[in-house]
């Protein structure tokens, strides 16, 4: 009984030492060239959604960040993403800026 207590003690130790392994949440650029980025006067954000590691749903394309901030020229676009528990409940954030 104390080998078990005191493996799950170290297995649960190790999971909680994971980056990003519990709760995760992170902003990466989906631009490569970044030396004279102009973000301009707009902003648009698309989603998708993922439960329970079975169901995903949403649009989180560029073409629809677009759309909900009323941008027809996109100057630079990022990623938002935010993860909880492994996965459990994911979201993929699409960003763009333009004008």
């Amino acid at each position: 009984m104390h080998h078990r207590l005191l493996c799950s003690t170290a297995f649960a130790l190790l999971l909680a030492a994971l980056p990003g392994c519990l709760y995760a949440s992170f902003k990466t650029p989906l631009d490569c060239d970044l030396d004279a980025t102009e973000l301009g006067t707009k902003t648009g954000r698309s989603s998708w959604h993922g439960i329970l590691w079975a169901v995903a749903l949403g649009d989180g394309g560029v073409q629809a960040a677009a759309a909900h901030g009323g941008i027809s020229v996109i100057r630079h676009a990022d990623e938002e993403i935010l993860s909880v528990l492994f996965g459990l409940y994911f979201r993929r954030t699409t960003i763009v800026y333009g004008d």
